[in-house]
């Protein structure tokens, strides 16, 4: 560097730090070298000693869960492309490998839920209890905000709740178990015991009937006689040859019905948990759908939850209530009138009353004819007060509890108890009504946005015979 460069770098550092001489700069350097945070840099540069430590504000910056951007980008189309691709092949892959291993995926189907019993009879048991819960809570709640238990009203207020569901749920199982049960075995007793000799006595008398020499006298009468014939045959052969196995399906059974009340005891500690933290996991449910869906999929998947518990909850709930005041009124009446079997027969009429539409004659119809082994009379006299009970039951109690709870008519009823049934037998009868009832609301739902949408009503009346959509779309009618 020649002498000119170094005379023109010195005179422009004079005149940036306003000196004029050597002494005045070096003065000059003291005092920036005396400068604290000139200092800090210094040091920090040249000795890299002390720690650098950020600002507050970008530890909360940076604590922060950070928000992931789902903008798309042409990468993230094509990869999310790729995967629902490959997806499908592999999902289509997977319902050939589960077809030709049906046998094994539903004994293992079955073996989960058999793992899992205590927790499903938890949930149901969880679910009838919950609106005595919730009635407990609705008139609790209030009076302990009044009171200095305020902060915790509510959990005070649940635990009562759950507490007073749990008695009511023991004291039914108590009471069914040392006033039904004895009185059922009883019952059952005089029926085996009584049974033989009153189909005799009933033979006897059929046999005893004279009828006319007609044909159609000649045909009732070997009619009976081959009925006779064939009741006895099947009482001494198949009933009593069958015996040894009858008796060892008792054994099983007995020994099934103790490790499912196993299963119920563990199932009202499962109950529990769930009442306390029904709330709780109704929030997680909300967060993972509006985290999984967009908000509009979110509202539609929440709104059909909330009406299939709404279906469920009113159909299920008020049928059982339903259900046990009808044997109740059964057994009263058949107590008045001293009809036999009256614990048995109630018990009977109130189980398969659950039923709807098909339930009464279900659970009449062997009942009579237990009765007209005994007494004819009392047999006719069974059959109509059930023919009273179903008017009173389908005019008066049954739209007193349930409503219109599952907004289907007598129609869709019937074909919803006869494919239930014919799928899943007794469960399928009860629990196909509300399942109907659902996917009837959910597809009624779906015809009526379209229609909404197209601008045409939703009015099921206003499709009649005199009205027309015209080529334009528009609805023409009155």
């Amino acid at each position: 560097m020649d002498k000119t460069n170094l005379d023109e770098i010195k005179s422009k550092t004079f005149e940036a730090l306003d000196v004029e001489n050597m002494d005045e700069l070096k003065e000059k350097g003291k005092e920036i070298l005396e400068d604290t945070e000139f200092s800090k840099d210094i040091r920090f540069i040249q000795d890299d000693v002390e720690e650098y430590e950020e600002p507050d504000e970008a530890k909360k910056y940076y604590s922060k869960p950070p928000k992931i951007s789902h903008s798309p980008s042409k990468i993230r189309i094509y990869f999310l492309r790729g995967v629902t691709y490959f997806l499908v092949v592999a999902a289509c892959i997977l319902l050939y490998f589960l077809m030709l291993r049906f046998d094994k995926v539903s004994q293992t189907i079955s073996g989960i839920v058999k793992i899992m019993e205590p927790v499903i009879y938890g949930f149901a048991i969880a679910y009838l209890l919950n609106p005595i819960v919730k009635r407990v809570d609705k008139y609790l709640v209030p009076v302990l905000n009044k009171t200095k238990f305020k902060k915790k009203a509510k959990s005070i207020s649940r635990g009562i709740g759950v507490a007073a569901a749990l008695l009511i749920f023991i004291g039914v199982i108590v009471i069914f178990f040392n006033l039904l049960i004895p009185r059922l075995y009883d019952s059952v007793y005089n029926l085996v015991k009584t049974v033989p000799s009153g189909l005799n006595r009933m033979m006897d008398n059929l046999n005893n009937i004279k009828f006319d020499d007609s044909v159609l006298g000649s045909m009732i009468k070997a009619a009976i006689k081959e009925g006779s014939t064939s009741l006895q045959k099947w009482l001494k052969t198949d009933l009593l040859g069958r015996s040894n196995e009858i008796v060892a399906n008792l054994t099983s059974g007995v020994i099934s019905v103790i490790k499912g009340f196993s299963n119920v005891l563990i199932g009202m500690i499962i109950s529990i948990y769930m009442l306390f933290s029904k709330e709780h996991f109704s929030n997680q449910s909300k967060k993972i759908v509006y985290a999984l869906f967009k908000p509009e999929r979110s509202n539609s998947i929440l709104h059909f939850s909330t009406k299939t518990n709404e279906i469920f909850g009113g159909f299920i709930i008020g049928k059982i209530v339903d259900s046990i005041i009808i044997g109740i009124l059964c057994f009263i009446i058949m107590s008045i009138f001293s009809m036999p079997y009256a614990i048995l027969i109630s018990v009977v009429v109130g189980v398969t009353n659950i039923i709807p539409f098909f339930g009464p004659f279900i659970g009449a119809i062997p009942s009579a004819l237990l009765i007209l082994i005994v007494d004819w009379k009392m047999a006719i006299y069974f059959i109509i007060m059930i023919l009273l009970l179903q008017q009173f039951d389908g005019n008066i109690l049954g739209p007193k509890i349930l409503g219109n709870s599952t907004g289907l008519s007598s129609f869709w009823v019937i074909v919803a108890i006869l494919l239930g049934g014919g799928l899943f037998g007794f469960v399928g009868m009860i629990i196909g009504v509300p399942v109907f009832a659902l996917i009837y609301y959910m597809i009624e739902v779906f015809i009526n946005s379209r229609l909404a949408h197209k601008g045409l009503p939703i009015d099921t009346n206003k499709y009649n015979g005199d009205s027309y959509v015209d080529d334009e779309g528009k609805y023409q009618g009155k």
